[in-house]
């Protein structure tokens, strides 16, 4: 179980909202001062397909959720609280049976 940050101090909180799936998936995107980025987003209800072109790395703050990463057969259940890495140049789908996922994306 990974240890969660409550809060990033001294950011650049981009205001534009990263959208998609017709709103079912919203995040925002965080600068730090060394360059790195990471985005803060939502999952609602529904099952989507995202592919990668950095690694990343997704914790997840709130909610639950299945994962399969490409090349896996079968569905994982990510809770809040854990964490999943994705390959660059990859794929993962993601679904959420109910309620909201809430996640922080980091571009590794």
């Amino acid at each position: 179980m990974s240890t969660l940050p409550e809060k990033f101090d001294n950011v650049t909180a981009v205001c534009k909202a990263n959208i998609y799936f017709d709103g079912k998936v919203v995040s925002h995107t965080i600068q730090f001062a060394d360059g790195s980025r990471k985005t803060l987003g939502l999952i609602y209800p529904g099952e989507f397909k995202f592919n990668t072109g950095a690694p990343e790395k997704m914790e997840m703050i709130a909610g639950a959720c299945r994962i399969k990463l490409a090349g896996e057969t079968a569905w994982r259940d990510v809770a809040a609280g854990t964490a999943f890495h994705v390959p660059g140049k990859s794929y993962f789908e993601i679904a959420v049976a109910a309620g909201v996922a809430e996640y922080i994306c980091s571009f590794e």
